[in-house]
């Protein structure tokens, strides 16, 4: 009998056992949120303190849920970073399914907003409801990213709660490798969005 588990109920640990999966033990993997990141303008500055001010103002009325996160937060980023131009385009809430050889199980769940270009999976994000960490969502994103058919470029994630920022980078080749960035957080007194729209920026001239 297949045995059907759900994406967010997965850890670490299963992945590693189930498809071998590793975490990248060197910076060198992993550059592409910290080099060559692109300058972003006064004018998107002003731009990104605003989506953090509406963000801030609507979590002191909670429950901030999913739907609030895409369209304060994560809606301005795309759109600033050049994801909703050609040759990406969006999908949401896209169904998918892992079938594990041999050993009778499948992984189901729901990519929240998942860019494609050219038929590859090249950026999948995965928002939770505001207050949650987006720690315990880690598993969940690698394994929507593990199904991508792309074999040979690297696939790249983004988990966010709308407070708190975290890059992933999985390369499949031999075997399943990742690396997560720093995370970036709007409870500091700084702007953080400025740097995850760098990286952003950053991923899309890269995937292009």
């Amino acid at each position: 009998m297949v045995q059907i588990i759900p994406a967010k109920n997965i850890g670490v640990a299963y992945l590693k056992e189930r498809f071998g999966l590793q975490r990248v033990e060197n910076e060198a993997f992993f550059t592409e949120w910290l080099d060559n990141l692109p300058e972003i303008t006064a004018l998107e500055k002003q731009y990104l303190d605003r989506v953090k001010s509406n963000f801030l103002n609507l979590v002191q009325r909670p429950p901030m849920l999913e739907d609030a996160v895409k369209m304060v937060v994560l809606s301005p980023l795309l759109d600033l970073a050049g994801f909703y131009s050609q040759p990406f385009s969006i999908g949401t809430e896209e169904s998918i399914e892992i079938s594990i050889e041999g050993e009778g199980e499948i992984i189901r769940g729901r990519i929240d907003i998942l860019v494609i270009q050219k038929q590859f999976w090249l950026l999948v994000i995965e928002s939770k409801r505001a207050g949650i960490s987006i720690l315990e969502n880690i598993p969940q994103a690698l394994a929507y990213i593990l199904i991508s058919p792309n074999q040979e470029r690297p696939v790249f994630g983004l988990l966010t709660n709308g407070e708190d920022f975290q890059f992933i980078k999985l390369v499949k080749k031999d075997k399943p490798e990742y690396d997560l960035s720093d995370k970036f957080t709007l409870s500091k007194r700084q702007n953080e969005l400025y740097a995850v729209l760098k990286i952003l920026k950053n991923l899309s001239q890269i995937l292009t």
